[in-house]
Parts: C-alpha cells; sequence; structure tokens
C-alpha cells in the first residue's frame, strides 16, 4: 500500500473533535501526517504545527475547518500542490474547489475517517 503523506488543517488536542481522529487513524494507517491548528500541542507522537510552513510532498490535504475560516489558507493549500484536497462533511466550498480544479488538484467531498475505514483512502 502506497502511503499517502497529508496535512491535516484544523487539527485539534481534543479528542471528540474528527480532526483528532483523523490525525490518530492516519497515523495508525501508516500515512505520514502534518497536523496544522490554530492552538499548538499534539495528537500522540504528531505536534500541531501552527505556521504555514512549505511542507515538502504533500500528497492530501483533509479540511476541518468551515469555508469562512479556509479563505486565509487558499495560497497556502494551493502552493504545496497536493494531489488532492478532501472537504469533509461541513467544509465543502464549492470557490476553494474550483480553485483546485483550475490547479490540477482533486476536489473530493469525503469524509477521511470513512475513506480510511472502508479502505478507499
Amino acid at each position: 500500500m502506497k502511503t499517502k503523506k497529508t496535512l491535516v488543517i484544523g487539527a485539534s488536542e481534543n479528542p471528540a473533535r474528527y480532526s483528532n481522529l483523523a490525525v490518530k487513524k492516519l497515523t495508525a494507517n501508516n500515512h505520514p501526517v502534518i497536523a496544522l491548528g490554530k492552538k499548538a500541542g499534539s495528537i500522540n507522537s504528531n505536534i500541531i504545527e501552527t505556521e504555514k510552513k512549505q511542507f515538502e510532498n504533500i500528497d492530501t490535504v483533509t479540511l476541518y475547518l468551515n469555508p469562512i475560516n479556509q479563505k486565509e489558507y487558499y495560497d497556502y493549500i494551493l502552493s504545496l500542490k497536493p494531489k488532492r484536497i478532501i472537504f469533509n462533511p461541513g467544509t465543502e466550498n464549492d470557490e476553494l474547489a474550483t480553485l483546485a480544479q483550475n490547479n490540477g488538484i482533486v476536489a473530493q467531498e469525503a469524509c477521511t475517517l470513512v475513506l480510511l475505514s472502508t479502505g478507499q483512502y
């Protein structure tokens, strides 16, 4: 199985948040994870980054931010040139999806946790 380096945007230390579960489940499935959130912290052994760094070889960006909070990340996400962006439930955003597609990035409305549990990630 090919691992997919994944950037989780909207990562939270709160174990009740889906972003937290996604980081854990991605890690458990051997996908390298970069967690990016508003507050520094960690999810198991993954440090939550708070700065938009130019990470290399990002395959997938999975979003856990509502569309209003995504705006400040548009240029950043596009600059990383991921293969795809996953819009988790509640994060659907036609504007960013169109920008992604115009840049050759697949925009997928799906749930990262479901994709992982059904082997479709």
